[in-house]
């Protein structure tokens, strides 16, 4: 093991020239090709609402990396080994099925709104100004329309995806190629590992899932939806049950 890095096998190193990220069998995220990593921090209102993101620590690219996937590293965000100490199951759940296949749609006047629960990441911006899924029925309305377009950019994992009803093209926030620690000072927990503008997740055995603008990889080692985030990191789940009709 060097530093912070998790030393890798002989023969990847071609394949780690890209950028992009590898779920190791049982063990941690292998990042390869200098991405940029920093954390990301949910700010929030005196009601305790999140507002804004917030950049925290920067970490200086290396050309390899290993994040810690078991949740139990005593070297955070990196591997220090301690998934082979504690036996962590890795196995991935996540159906490699493409978003729109797993998400729901609620059609509004004029955006409608694709929502995929399982991808939840319990960021809660989405639940800003009543909920964003009571404003888009009423998506023809200025505000209404705006509050639906940030509360759904704001979903760091890609969860809620606007779209023009008009032209049928989603509204998808312009990202940095890197990758995000999400801190929730608000839950006082760590949240997941963010990946941004499109850098691809290729699975244990072999195969890259679906390539996305925005998704979060879970690091708490407890998500039923692994790699993905379903908010197993929460102390308690702050999502609210909404029947989006």
């Amino acid at each position: 093991m060097r530093g912070d890095c998790l030393a890798l096998t002989k023969g990847s190193e071609a394949q780690d020239r890209a950028q992009r990220i590898k779920v190791s069998k049982n063990g941690p995220y292998l990042v390869s090709g200098s991405i940029p990593i920093s954390e990301q921090i949910i700010g929030a209102d005196s009601d305790g609402t999140s507002n804004e993101w917030r950049t925290g620590r920067k970490y200086a690219p290396q050309e390899r990396c290993a994040l810690c996937r078991c949740g139990q590293s005593g070297n955070k965000p990196f591997c220090d080994g301690t998934h082979m100490k504690v036996g962590f199951d890795g196995t991935e759940t996540a159906s490699r099925e493409p978003y729109l296949k797993q998400a729901k749609e609620i059609k509004g006047t004029a955006m409608k709104l694709t929502d995929a629960e399982i991808f939840c990441a319990s960021a809660r911006f989405c639940d800003r100004a009543g909920g964003i899924w009571n404003h888009v029925p009423q998506s023809h309305k200025p505000e209404s329309r705006r509050i639906v377009a940030e509360e759904a950019e704001a979903c760091p994992s890609g969860r809620l995806v606007a779209w023009d009803a008009r032209t049928g093209k989603p509204n998808e926030p312009k990202l940095e190629r890197s990758i995000g620690l999400v801190e929730d000072p608000q839950l006082g927990v760590m949240g997941p590992i963010w990946v941004r503008d499109g850098i691809p997740i290729e699975s244990a055995d072999g195969n890259t899932y679906e390539i996305r603008n925005r998704v979060t990889l879970c690091r708490c080692g407890k998500s039923s939806n692994k790699p993905f985030c379903d908010s197993s990191h929460c102390p308690e789940d702050p999502k609210r049950e909404i029947d989006p009709r």
